[in-house]
């Protein structure tokens, strides 16, 4: 027996808090705080031991238990590379493409608001303008 022996990783054989815990996490906060309700109307300490864990865990302040760890899955798969060189290419390009078709576009609305908020400045000082008009012109009448 060697003692550069991998050891089973833990995940391999999860036990029923951890099965338990993954349930939990995939059906969102709401079931995590029905679980401590739940607890604490059957037997106190198992709602009390839920609260604890919950705000042990950050579970209770996030905003969404599945929803985050479902974001970061999403960011390693689409950051690691398949292997397939060609297509691990096509999709950096296509990627590139895609960031510097919304950087256009963010500078587009950029000149968009820019624009229109010329116009309507301009549109104040005109009105503006002929309010002034009006004023002098009465006060020259009167």
């Amino acid at each position: 027996m060697s003692m550069m022996t991998e050891p089973v990783p833990a995940t391999a054989h999860p036990g029923w808090f951890s099965r338990a815990e993954a349930w939990l996490d995939s059906k969102g906060k709401g079931a995590w705080i029905a679980s401590m309700v739940l607890g604490f109307v059957f037997f106190w300490p198992v709602g009390l031991a839920l609260l604890f864990y919950m705000i042990w865990s950050k579970r209770m302040f996030s905003k969404s238990c599945s929803a985050r760890n479902s974001w970061k899955q999403q960011r390693m798969t689409m950051s690691s590379s398949t292997g397939n060189r060609a297509f691990d290419a096509y999709k950096a390009e296509t990627l590139r493409r895609l960031e510097e078709e919304q950087n256009n576009f963010e500078s587009f609305l950029e000149r968009l608001r820019e624009a229109k908020d010329k116009a309507e400045f301009d549109q104040f000082m005109e009105e503006r303008a002929k309010q002034s008009d009006r004023n002098r012109d009465e006060g020259e009448a009167a």
